[in-house]
C-alpha cells in the first residue's frame, strides 16, 4: 500500500495502469470504470478470459491447492499448550555472581530493567549521549554496544507498529522449516512463539517438549557456550569451532531445535558472548546449507535490554530467554527494590517491555513481523574487525576495523574477574559496577559534558571572558583526543603553504553566518528559551531552527528594540504542526526532517498535559489533547516522493532554501546523492549524539552512527557522482568546539548545527529529565513556575558561537587557511593520531574517513552553484499573471485553464504570492476563482491559502490539499464523462490527500485512496469513500465520508470529528477505537451543521449521494456515526464545564488533560 497504483478500464476492454491517472489522453465518454490497486490487494488481467480477475477470486484459488489448514492444524504446537515444568529459584549470591560474570551494572538495574518490569514498556530519556562509543572506551563493552540500527530513511518510509498494529506480528515459529520451494505437512511441524523473547519457564517447556520422546520432530539439544578463559582469543575462537561442529552432529542425530546456553558458566569457564556464538552458529549452518533444519533458541546471560534482542534475532535466534534478567527481576522483587507488581506479573512486563522495543526496532526499518526481521541481519557495526565480521556476522558492514576476538576476549575476563575474585577474602568496592552510560557519574563511563565543563562553557559565555572560554575548549578537545570521539583520533596538519596571520583569515561576522542552532521544537523547551536561541542567532546573521512545533504568528514581526524572535529555518517534520502558507513564506530555509539523531526511524508523541494553550495554538491543534508525529513523512515513501516534496516547499517559498536532514549510518552517502538529484539546496548529516526531549533510551544509544562516519561517506558519494558543488553540506551532533567545527569542515561540511551547547549557555544543567516536565532551570518545560527560574540571555548564546567562530579563525590561521570555504573537504589536512595509546583504538582504521575519492566530473569541494528547480516553466506562472488584479488590489477574478498530470503542485506557487502581500489571513472565499479540466498532477492545491478556490473537473493524483492553509478544492468527474459511470464507485484521486492541513475546505464526489485527511487539524472534506487509515493521527477539522471506508480509521485520532455514512452498519468493523468513540446518534447541533456541510457539496459537485441524502435526510440523518476522539471531548466538556460555573478554562482543560 505505500505506492500509488491507479487504473482506468474504457468499454472497449482497454486497461490502462500507471502510477498516476493522466498517463494516456483518452475520450472521458468511453471509461467505465476508475479504480486503484489496493493495499495487500492483487489485480490481474487475464487476456485469455478477456476478464480481470478481483483479489478473492485469486486468493481463493490459490488457498485451495493444498490442505495448508489440515497440515497447520496437525503440524503446529502453541507454547501456551504445553506442559508446565518445575524450576529452581536461584539465591541472591548466585544472581550476584552471574550479574558481575556479564557486566550488570547498578544503572542497568535502576534505569533498565525495573521501569520494564514495573510498566511493561521500554524506559525513556533525553538529551543526547556524549558518552564514547565502545569501540573508544576505556571499560569493558558487551559485544552488542558495537553495533547500530538500521533504519529507514527517504528509501522506505519506516511504520508505525502501535497505530498500525494490524499489520505487525512479534508471533514466531521454532522448528525446522522444511523445502520452501515444496510446502507440505513437513513445513508445519513448528512451535508457535507469541513473542521472541520467552521466560525460563517456556524455555524448560520447549527443553523437555521430547522428554518422553513423544515428540521426536520436536527433539531438542542444548550446548554450553563456554570457553576456557585463561585461553584468551584463542581458547574463545576454538570453542567457538567446537560448538559449531557439535551443532552439525546433532542436527545429523536428529535434532531439530539447537539451545545455545551460557547459564554454566564458573572460575575457568567463561560465557562466549551469546552473540557471537548465535552469529557463528547461524552462519556456519547457513555455509553448510543446514540451516532450515532447525530452529535455533538462545539461552543467555548478557542480554537484558531490547538492542540485545534484536540483534539475536537479526543475527539468526528464533527465540531468546535472557534467564539472567529475568532471574535479576525476581531477585529485586524478593529484595524489596520493586514492591509495585509481584513476581509473575514483572517477568511478563519485560517480556513485553521487550517484544514492544523489538517491534519499534522493526519498524525503524519497516519491517513488520519478526519472522521477516529474523536473521535479516539489518545493523551496521563500528569497531569491530573485518575477520571478526567475515567468521561470525558475514555481510554486516564495518567501516573502520577495529578490535578482535583477543579484545573481546579480554573484555570477558575483565567481567569474569570480577565475578571470581582471586583472592576469595577480597571483597568488592561495590556489589556491581556504577555505569554511568545514561547519567553521569563520578566512578561512572565518560562523559563530554561532564560538572567541570558545563560550568566552565556557562560562567565563561555568562561573563564574557574568551580566556575562560578556551580552558572549556581545551578540557573538551583533551577529552576528545583521550579518545571519547572519532574526531579526538585526528591531528590537524597546515596544508602545503603553512600557516598564515589570524589577519588574514574571514572575520567572525562571517565564520558565525554559517552556524545554525539545532531543531528544538517550542513545546519541548520552553518559550523564553526557544525565543533566546532565535535573538541571537538573528543578532548574529545566523539560523535558528522552529523545530518541529510551529511558531507563533507573533514572532514574524521584529520587536520594538530591532531584535526579532522569527526563526529562520522552518522546520518540515511528518506532523506537519503549525505548517500554513504563513509559516513557510516566513522562512529562509525550510527543512525537511527526515530522521533525528537521538531516535532516527521513529515519531513522536507530545502527551496532552503538555500541549498548553499557547502549544496548541501554535500547532494548532487543541490544548490538552495529546499530539503524535508519525514515524515516516506519509508523502515520502521513496525518493521520487521526496522530490516532490521538495518542489511543493519550493513553490511556497522560492526565496528558500529547501534542506533535508539525515542521520548518519552506512549508505547515507548515496542517500544525500539522491536528496541532491531531488534538487534539495542542502543536506544536513546528524549525528547519533543528537539530543532529544524524550526518546527511548534504546534508541539514544544504538541507532545512527558518529556524523564523521556519515559526513565524509556524504562528502565522497557526491564527489564522486558530480554533484558536491550544486548542493551545501552541513553536520550537526554534538559540536562543541571550535576544533569540532574545523575537522567537520575538512570532513566537507560548510555549516554547522549546535543545540546541546547553546542550551547550555542558556542554562541546561545537563539533568536529562527533559520527557519529565520538570527541569529546574526553566528550558526544557512549559511549567510556569520552572519557567519563571529561567536565567538564559541571548547575549550569553552570542558570546559562545563568537568565541567558537574566533577560535575557529586561529584553526585556520593554524593551518593556512583565509576562510572555511577552502578548508572545505581538505581531508589531506586531517591525519591519524599515531601517539593512540588505546587498548581497543589501536585496532581502528581510519583511512576510510580520509579517503580521497576520484571523479570524471571537475567540480569544487563545496556548494558553488543553485539549483534549478525549475519554477519559471510552472502553470502557477500564467494563473499568477491572469490573477494580478487580486493579487494588487483584492479584485475579484475567475481563471479557466486545462490542467495535466505534468503540472505538479498547481495553486501553491500563487498562494505563496498571495500570502506574501495579505499574510495568513488571506483574501475572502473566491476572490481567486480558477476552474480547471484534466488530471492534475500531484500536489494539487499544496498549502492553498484563503481567497483561492481550486474547481477541478477530472481527476487528480497524490496529495491533493496537502498543507491546505484555508483555501477550497472542489473535484468532481469531466462533464464528458459515460452515463454508466457512476462517480461514487469510481477514484477520483489519490492517497494522502490533505495530509497536514490546517483549514480550508475540500469537496471530492468520488472514492479516494488511503491516508485520507492524514494528520488533518482544521480542514473541513466530504467525499465519497476512502482507503485504509482515514482521518490518522487527525488533530482538528470535520470530515464527511458518504461511502465506505477501508481498515484502521481513526488511528491515533486525537481531536476534529469525522461523520461516516453507514446504512448497513458495518463501519464499526474498520474503526481503531483506541482513542476514538463511535457514536451511532447525533445531536441536533450535529444533524444541523452535518446536513450544512453536505449541502454544500452538492452545490460544489452535483453529488447525486448528497442529493440523494439531503433529499430523504430525516431518514438518512440515523444512518449517520460520529466518530468523536476521547480526549478531546473530554476537554470540550471541561471547557463547557467551566464557562458554566465561571472558572477559569485554561486551568480547567490542563486539569482535565491530567485526569
Amino acid at each position: 500500500g505505500l505506492r500509488p497504483s491507479r487504473f482506468w478500464v474504457t468499454d472497449d476492454g482497454l486497461v490502462v495502469v500507471a502510477s498516476e491517472v493522466g498517463v494516456l489522453d483518452l475520450d472521458q465518454s468511453t471509461v467505465i470504470q476508475k479504480g486503484r490497486l489496493q493495499p495487500g490487494r492483487m489485480f490481474l488481467v487475464d487476456t485469455e478470459q478477456g476478464r480481470i480477475i478481483g483479489d478473492e477470486e485469486i486468493k481463493r484459488s490459490l488457498a485451495e491447492a493444498a490442505p495448508y489448514g489440515d497440515w497447520l492444524q496437525e503440524g503446529l504446537l502453541h507454547l501456551d499448550d504445553l506442559p508446565d515444568r518445575f524450576l529452581l529459584t536461584p539465591q541472591h549470591s548466585s544472581v550476584l555472581k552471574r550479574q558481575r560474570t556479564f557486566g550488570y551494572t547498578e544503572e542497568e538495574l535502576k534505569i533498565l530493567l525495573s521501569p520494564m518490569a514495573r510498566t511493561g514498556a521500554e524506559p525513556i530519556g533525553s538529551m543526547g549521549t556524549d558518552a564514547p562509543i565502545a569501540a573508544l572506551s576505556q571499560r569493558p563493552r558487551l559485544i552488542f554496544d558495537y553495533f547500530a540500527q538500521l533504519f529507514a530513511q527517504v528509501t522506505n518510509p519506516p511504520l508505525d507498529a502501535i497505530r498500525e498494529e494490524l499489520v505487525t506480528s512479534t508471533s514466531s515459529v521454532i522448528g525446522p522449516e522444511g523445502n520452501v520451494l515444496q510446502p507440505g505437512p513437513d513445513s508445519c511441524r513448528q512451535i508457535v512463539l507469541p513473542h521472541p523473547v520467552i521466560s525460563n519457564e517456556d524455555l524448560a517447556k520447549v527443553l523437555y517438549l521430547n522428554e518422553d520422546n513423544d515428540h521426536p520432530e520436536f527433539k531438542s539439544f542444548a550446548i554450553d557456550g563456554l570457553y576456557p578463559v585463561a585461553e584468551g582469543g584463542a581458547g574463545m575462537r576454538t570453542a567457538i569451532e567446537d560448538i559449531q561442529a557439535k551443532v552439525s552432529e546433532a542436527i545429523t542425530g536428529g535434532a531439530k531445535i539447537i539451545v545455545l546456553s551460557d547459564r554454566y558458566s564458573n572460575a575457568d569457564n567463561a560465557p562466549i558472548p551469546s552473540l557471537i556464538l548465535t552469529g557463528a552458529v547461524h552462519h556456519h549452518l547457513v555455509r553448510n546449507r543446514t540451516r532450515t533444519e532447525v530452529g535455533l533458541v538462545v539461552e543467555c546471560g548478557d542480554a537484558r535490554e531490547v538492542h540485545h534482542m534484536a540483534l539475536l534475532l537479526g543475527y539468526g535466534a528464533g527465540a531468546i530467554n535472557p534467564y539472567l534478567a529475568i532471574e535479576t527481576i525476581e531477585d529485586l522483587i524478593e529484595e524489596g527494590a520493586i514492591t509495585e507488581v509481584d513476581s509473575k506479573t514483572a517477568v511478563r512486563n519485560y517480556i513485553k517491555a521487550c517484544s514492544k522495543g523489538v517491534l519499534k526496532i522493526m519498524s525503524k526499518m519497516g519491517i513488520s513481523t519478526v519472522a521477516s526481521y529474523t536473521g535479516a541481519q539489518v545493523f551496521e557495526c563500528v569497531g569491530l574487525s573485518h575477520q571478526l565480521i567475515d567468521d561470525y556476522f558475514t555481510g554486516t558492514t564495518s567501516k573502520l576495523g577495529g578490535i578482535d576476538l583477543d579484545v573481546i576476549a579480554e573484555e570477558v575476563a575483565l567481567r569474569h574477574q570480577f565475578a571470581y575474585l582471586e583472592n576469595p577474602e577480597e571483597v568488592a568496592h561495590r556489589d556491581l559496577w556504577a555505569g554511568g552510560e545514561y547519567q553521569w557519574r563520578r566512578e561512572g563511563e565518560f562523559h563530554l559534558f561532564n560538572p567541570e565543563t558545563v560550568y566552565r562553557l556557562q560562567h565563561s559565555t555568562r561573563t564574557g571572558q574568551y580566556e575562560l572560554f578556551k580552558q572549556y575548549t581545551q578540557l573538551v578537545d583533551t577529552q576528545s583526543e583521550e579518545l571519547a570521539t572519532l574526531r579526538g583520533l585526528f591531528t590537524l596538519t597546515p596544508n602545503e603553504g603553512g600557516p598564515i596571520p589570524i589577519d588574514d583569515v574571514e572575520p567572525v561576522s562571517d565564520i558565525v553566518k554559517r552556524f545554525s542552532t539545532g531543531a528544538m521544537s517550542y513545546g519541548s523547551i520552553s518559550a523564553e528559551a526557544h525565543e533566546t536561541l532565535a535573538i541571537a542567532m538573528n543578532r548574529l546573521g545566523a539560523k535558528s531552527n522552529t523545530g518541529e512545533g510551529g511558531e507563533d504568528t507573533e514572532r514574524f514581526t521584529p520587536d520594538s528594540n530591532g531584535d526579532s524572535r522569527r526563526s529562520a529555518i522552518k522546520q518540515v517534520a511528518s506532523g506537519r504542526f503549525g505548517v500554513t502558507s504563513e509559516y513557510l513564506v516566513n522562512s529562509d530555509d525550510i527543512q525537511i526532517k527526515m530522521a533525528q539523531g537521538a531516535k532516527p526511524g521513529e515519531g513522536g508523541q507530545l502527551p496532552g498535559p503538555k500541549v498548553w494553550p499557547w502549544i496548541a495554538k501554535t500547532r494548532h491543534s487543541t490544548p490538552g489533547v495529546g499530539l503524535i508525529s508519525p514515524p515516516p513523512h506519509h508523502d515520502i515513501y521513496s525518493i521520487e516522493d521526496l522530490k516532490q516534496l521538495i518542489h511543493d516547499l519550493k513553490n511556497s517559498n522560492p526565496d528558500a532554501r529547501i534542506h533535508v536532514k539525515l542521520v548518519a549510518e552506512v549508505g547515507v552517502g548515496t542517500v544525500a546523492a539522491g536528496v541532491s538529484k531531488a534538487k534539495a539546496d542542502v543536506v544536513l548529516i546528524s549525528g547519533h549524539d543528537g539530543g532529544t526531549g524524550a526518546s527511548p533510551l534504546t534508541s539514544l544509544k544504538h541507532a545512527g552512527g558518529p556524523w564523521e562516519l556519515g559526513l565524509a561517506e556524504t562528502q565522497q558519494t557526491l564527489l564522486i557522482n558530480g554533484l558536491r558543488d550544486r548542493i551545501v553540506v552541513q553536520t550537526d551532533g554534538q559540536l562543541k568546539t571550535g576544533r569540532d567545527v574545523i575537522v567537520a569542515a575538512l570532513l566537507g561540511a560548510e555549516e554547522f548545527g549546535f543545540a546541546t551547547a547553546p542550551l547550555v549557555v542558556s542554562g541546561c544543567v545537563m539533568m536529562r529529565v527533559c520527557h519529565l516536565d520538570t527541569c529546574p532551570v526553566g528550558v526544557a518545560t512549559q511549567n510556569k513556575e520552572l519557567r519563571a527560574r529561567y536565567d538564559g540571555k541571548a547575549e550569553f548564546v552570542v558570546n559562545f558561537f563568537e568565541y567558537v567562530a574566533q577560535e575557529v579563525r586561529e584553526y585556520l590561521a593554524e593551518l593556512g587557511f583565509h576562510s572555511i570555504e577552502e578548508a572545505v573537504g581538505r581531508v589531506d589536512c586531517l591525519d591519524v593520531n599515531r601517539a593512540v595509546n588505546h587498548w581497543k583504538a589501536d585496532g581502528l582504521d581510519l583511512s576510510p574517513i580520509l579517503h580521497i575519492p576520484t571523479s570524471p566530473w571537475e567540480q569544487d569541494r563545496f556548494c558553488s552553484q543553485s539549483q534549478d528547480h525549475g519554477l519559471d516553466k510552472a502553470l502557477d506562472q500564467e494563473l499568477i499573471e491572469q490573477a494580478q488584479p487580486a493579487l494588487q488590489e483584492g479584485t475579484p477574478v475567475r481563471i479557466e485553464m486545462p490542467v495535466s498530470n505534468v503540472n505538479r503542485t498547481v495553486g501553491t506557487l500563487l498562494g505563496h504570492h498571495l500570502t506574501k502581500t495579505y499574510g495568513g489571513d488571506g483574501l475572502p472565499d473566491d476572490t481567486i476563482d480558477i476552474n480547471m479540466t484534466g488530471s492534475a498532477g500531484q500536489s494539487f492545491g499544496a498549502f492553498v491559502p484563503k481567497g483561492i478556490t481550486l474547481r477541478l473537473s477530472g481527476d487528480a493524483n497524490d496529495y491533493l490539499g496537502k498543507g491546505l492553509s484555508g483555501g477550497r478544492i472542489t473535484l468532481q468527474p469531466p462533464s464528458n464523462a459515460s452515463p454508466n459511470f457512476i462517480a461514487e464507485e469510481n477514484v477520483i484521486a489519490g492517497n494522502v490527500i490533505l495530509y497536514g492541513a490546517t483549514a480550508g475546505e475540500a469537496y471530492i464526489r468520488g472514492v479516494v485512496g488511503e491516508r485520507f485527511c492524514v494528520r488533518n487539524s482544521g480542514a473541513t472534506a466530504v467525499v465519497e469513500g476512502v482507503g485504509d487509515h482515514g482521518c490518522e493521527y487527525m488533530t482538528g477539522g470535520t470530515v464527511v465520508i458518504l461511502g465506505s471506508t477501508g481498515r484502521n480509521f481513526g488511528a491515533g485520532m486525537s481531536g476534529g470529528v469525522a461523520f461516516i455514512f453507514d446504512p448497513d452498519d458495518e463501519f464499526h468493523r474498520n474503526l481503531n477505537n483506541e482513542m476514538v468513540d463511535l457514536e451511532s446518534s447525533l445531536s441536533e447541533e450535529d444533524s444541523d451543521s452535518l446536513r450544512e456541510i453536505i449541502r454544500r457539496h452538492l452545490d460544489e459537485t452535483n453529488s447525486t449521494v448528497a442529493s440523494t441524502i439531503l433529499d430523504r435526510w430525516h431518514q438518512y440523518v440515523r444512518s449517520f456515526k460520529k466518530v468523536m476522539p476521547k480526549d478531546y471531548r473530554r476537554v470540550l466538556e471541561a471547557i463547557a464545564t467551566a464557562e458554566e460555573h465561571g472558572q477559569d478554562v485554561e486551568e480547567a482543560v490542563m486539569a482535565a488533560a491530567k485526569g
